[in-house]
Formats: C-alpha cells, sequence, structure tokens
C-alpha cells in the first residue's frame, strides 16, 4: 500500500490497440513535430527501477525480463518476454529457467547478461540498499545466473512471472549504499529505447536512443513538465502548451469538451479507501468497521465525486480479477443494517447525535494528502456520508511528513494496488497483518478477521488454479465478515489528451501509480504518425 503514486514512465515491447489522437501538435513542426509535451502532477527524477520508476516492467528507460502485454484496460495484462528471449519454465519443484535475450547493450554501451539481473535483484531485496519495494519480491528466495540464463528460486509454488518485471540496471552501476543515494536516480542507465537527455527541477527531457537494440520509435523526443497543480495543469492542456496531462475525472470532463482535446480514461487496480486506527477505541471496534463498510453508498460517490470514473471497492479484488471475484462478497449499503449493528455493539447517540460507548465517542480525524483533490473529496464525502450514522469524522488535509507518526490513532484516506499483475501481491500486504519488512501503510490499522492470515499465507504458497481461485472467494467472505478498513472506489485514471497529429496505444490496466507514464503514453514506441 503505497501513500503516493510515483512517475513511472511507460513502455513495452508488447502489441497494443490504437488509439487515434489527430490534428495539429503544439510541440511545433518540421524538426519539433517528433515531439511530445506532457504536464505531471508528480516531481520528476529518482529515475531509478529500485524506487519504483519502472518497478512494473513500464518504462521508457528500463526493460525488465517480462512486461505487461494488452489490448485494452478490460483484463489483467499478459506477462510476456521483453529481456527474457521466452517465459520462465519450470526445471525443478519452485525453480524456474528464464533464458536471456542476446545481442542487448545498455544506454552506456554496456551489454546486458545474467550477472545484471542477478545483481539487480539482489540490490532490490538488500537491507542495506533500503528499497521501498523490497517488499514486492518476497516471494523469490533468490536469482542466479545460468550461463545465457538465469535461475528463479521461489519461496512458493507459483509462476514467478508477476515477480519478474523490475527494469534490469548495469551490475557496475549497483552500488552499496541506500537507494537514495544512487547516482542512477539522476542518470538512470537502462536498455529501453529512450536516455535521459537533461534533467530539471520542473523539467526531464528523453530522446530516442541512436543506438538501441530493437526498432528506433518514430517519436523522438519527450519532454516531462512538472506540474504539481491539477487547475493549472488543465489550464496548460486547454492553452495549448503542453500536449496532455492526467487530471482528476471531473476537471477532465470540464476541458474535454474544448475542441482539440480529448479524454482518455484507463480502468484500474488502483483503489481508495479509509485505513481505520488501532489506537482509536470506535475504529478498534470489529462492529464499526462493519457498520461503516455498510453504510456509505459507494455508488454515489463514484457518481458525485468520480463523475462516474470509477467502481465500487469493498476490498482490494476488483472485478478484473475472473474467476476469483466474488459478487457475493460486496458490501451492500443498507443505512439501517448498519445503525443496528452499532446499536446491537452498544454504540448509543450520545450528546451532539455522535454515539458513545464507555465513555468513548464514535469520533475519529482523517487525513490525506492536502494537494491531492480526489482524496481530499472522497474524505469530505466519506465524513458526510458518516454523520447520519452518528459518526464524527473531522477530514484535514496533511503533508507525509505528518501522516506518517500518526498511523495508529488517526485514520488516512489512502490509496493501493502497486503490484495488480498478480492476484497474490494485490491482495497481501493489504490484508495480512504487518511483518517486520511491511510498510506501516500496509494495513495500516494491523487488524485481522479470524482465520484471514493463514488463508493469505495459504494462497500465496500456492500455484494458481481452481483451488488457489477458491482460497481467494474465501478470503473475501472472511473479509466482509470483520473488514480492516472502509474500501471506496477503484478508480478509472482519467488523462487529457490534445490532437497532435499521432496515434498511440490504448490504455491497459493500471496500477496505482499513474500519471503521464501511462494512459495513452505508457507504450512510447507504438507512437506513429497518422
Amino acid at each position: 500500500m503505497r501513500k503516493t503514486s510515483t512517475l513511472v514512465h511507460g513502455v513495452v515491447a508488447a502489441a497494443a490497440t490504437a488509439l487515434v489522437i489527430t490534428g495539429c501538435s503544439s510541440s511545433g513542426s518540421d524538426g519539433a513535430n517528433n515531439q511530445i509535451v506532457l504536464a505531471d502532477g508528480q516531481e520528476l527524477g529518482d529515475f531509478n527501477p529500485l524506487t519504483y520508476y519502472g518497478s512494473l516492467g513500464v518504462s521508457p528507460i528500463y526493460q525488465g525480463l517480462l512486461a505487461p502485454s494488452a489490448d485494452d484496460d478490460s483484463r489483467v495484462p499478459d506477462l510476456v518476454p521483453a529481456l527474457a528471449a521466452s517465459a520462465p519454465e519450470r526445471v525443478a519443484p519452485r525453480i524456474w529457467r528464464v533464458p536471456l535475450r542476446t545481442g542487448v547493450t545498455f544506454s552506456d554501451g554496456t551489454a546486458f547478461d545474467a550477472a545484471d539481473v542477478v545483481a539487480t535483484y539482489d540490490a532490490v531485496r538488500d537491507p542495506k540498499v533500503a528499497s521501498e519495494i523490497a517488499t514486492d519480491f518476497e516471494p523469490i528466495v533468490a536469482i542466479a545466473a545460468d550461463g545465457a540464463a538465469v535461475k528463479v528460486t521461489m519461496a512458493t509454488d507459483a509462476d514467478p512471472s508477476p515477480y519478474l518485471l523490475l527494469g534490469i540496471v548495469p551490475s557496475e552501476k549497483v552500488q552499496p549504499d541506500p537507494v537514495a543515494n544512487w547516482t542512477l536516480n539522476t542518470k538512470p542507465v537502462g536498455t529501453g529505447p529512450y536516455v535521459l537527455d537533461s534533467l530539471e527541477p520542473d523539467q526531464a527531457v528523453l530522446v530516442a536512443r541512436d543506438d538501441y537494440w530493437g526498432e528506433k520509435p518514430q517519436l523522438t523526443r519527450v519532454v516531462y513538465t512538472y506540474t504539481p497543480d491539477d487547475n493549472t495543469r488543465a489550464q496548460r492542456v486547454a492553452a495549448g502548451e503542453v500536449d496532455g496531462a492526467n487530471l482528476p475525472p471531473k476537471l477532465a470532463a470540464s476541458i474535454g469538451e474544448r475542441d482539440g482535446v480529448t479524454v482518455v480514461t484507463a480502468k484500474s487496480a488502483d483503489w481508495r479507501g479509509v485505513t481505520l486506527p488501532a489506537g482509536n477505541a470506535f475504529t478498534a471496534d470489529p462492529a464499526a468497521r462493519l457498520a461503516m463498510n455498510i453504510g456509505i453508498d459507494r455508488d454515489a460517490l463514484i457518481r458525485d465525486v468520480l463523475g462516474g470514473a470509477g467502481s465500487p471497492a469493498s476490498n482490494p479484488i476488483s472485478s478484473v480479477y475472473t474467476g476469483v471475484y466474488d459478487p457475493a462478497a460486496q458490501f451492500t449499503y443498507d443505512m439501517a443494517a448498519a445503525q443496528r449493528i452499532l446499536d446491537e455493539a452498544g454504540w448509543r447517540p450520545g450528546s451532539g447525535g455522535v454515539r458513545e460507548k464507555d465513555g468513548n465517542k464514535a469520533s475519529f480525524e482523517l487525513l490525506y494528502k492536502a494537494e491531492d483533490t480526489v482524496r481530499r473529496d472522497l474524505s469530505v464525502a466519506f465524513a458526510t456520508a458518516m454523520k447520519p450514522l452518528g459518526i464524527s469524522i473531522t477530514p484535514r488535509g496533511a503533508t507525509w511528513d505528518e501522516i506518517n507518526p500518526k498511523v495508529d490513532t488517526v485514520a488516512i484516506l489512502l490509496g493501493g494496488g502497486d503490484t495488480p499483475y498478480s492476484i497474490d501481491s494485490q491482495v497481501y500486504d493489504t490484508l495480512h497483518t504487518r511483518t517486520a519488512q511491511s510498510s506501516p501503510y500496509a494495513n495500516a490499522g494491523n487488524f485481522t478477521a479470524p482465520g484471514l492470515d493463514r488463508l493469505l499465507d495459504e494462497s500465496r504458497a500456492s500455484a494458481a488454479g481452481p483451488e488457489n481461485d477458491a482460497r481467494y472467494k474465501r478470503i473475501q467472505t472472511v473479509y466482509k465478515q470483520q473488514p480492516l478498513a472502509v474500501l471506496l472506489t477503484f478508480l478509472h485514471h482519467t488523462y487529457a489528451v490534445r490532437d497532435t497529429g499521432w496515434k498511440g496505444a490504448s490504455p491497459i490496466m493500471e496500477p496505482h501509480s499513474h500519471g503521464v507514464a501511462w494512459g495513452p503514453w505508457w507504450d512510447l514506441t507504438k507512437w506513429e504518425r497518422e
């Protein structure tokens, strides 16, 4: 569960259905018409796969052994070979062999080989490196060189493919230091088709590599501008100053009505929800958590706050996970039932209409990232919806530096779905009680339901198939009986795109991280002139 999204630009060697964007480019003509300019709300920099950038096989600078591939956003993408020559092959129980592509070079001219793969994976799991994504790779026991291949030893019976998306860096660039200090953060070296040409606090420029080992893209220059304010990004798109931007749904729709601007929507596994603190007597009560889940009208939130750009989230498993998603395990809005649950649990109306029990009030503070307008609006709407239940919630914008030490005492409007290309990684950290390696935002309240940890552990250790699908359905049933948080919605990410005379790739199902890394720009190699 990540507290904020990160700039992770997109490109993979995968087929995609074309999204046609026509018209005149704001980027100029003649020599300049092979570029696009994109405004992003996320800070620029940290061009390192160990800091999220390119950690899902989606990056113009880096490539993983595998990469996501899909024609659209309606399903979980396939994971296809990128730096791997073919799909992983099981050679022994929990051991897989992955042949590597030959003839690949990094942007510094060095050759790609098994040593680079081993060094990258050793680093991401090294405590001295302190990568925030280390827990994403816990199922991997070891990766070792095996000639022109690598052998992957897993702690589970599952296929390792979802863990083989990490962008590979040259072994020579790996440092025995905290990743925040690595040179790669500002001077990236990868096998992908683009290289960082310049970096300033408010602008990053990527250019296509002349020495790229694969087919050189037609789009030769991409300019990213850091524009943190939502309204400013929208104005820049409308004025033709930039060719695209990520925007909140309603804001995107407002400028999408203008000539020359198209709104592109991408479905995602990116959920928003309210984590509940263990240090509050009300939210620590399982009955209270159940009542809030039943007493919130998720469809109304999506309609009124997101302009319809979302789908209800009762737990981290969305309907895109066919065969696993259980419609019967979703919460149904029932205000009367929620009131009854609170009454029976001893939370009775007190002064000012706020429920009380044993001297404790049904009240808590709800913090959200101050500059995130979607989180702000969801927080306010949730607080308003809980008031008729006799629950007093105070929403307040804050910085992560303020929020971090208060995880146990305040509620937080968080997002999740960082690694959604396997059902295990989508669910485990969010629902399992925290381990020594867990982020404090993973199951922030550190609650559990009876039997839930055991089911999660068994599912993670098992291969995919009907038996494991049944476990995940059981996980949803157990969670519904005693929820840990109040998940609200899976976002549909929205992008405003100016007509530039280019034909781009259709979006795929997106993770929590988004911005102009994704949407129609997730695969820059597929962009062609109309």
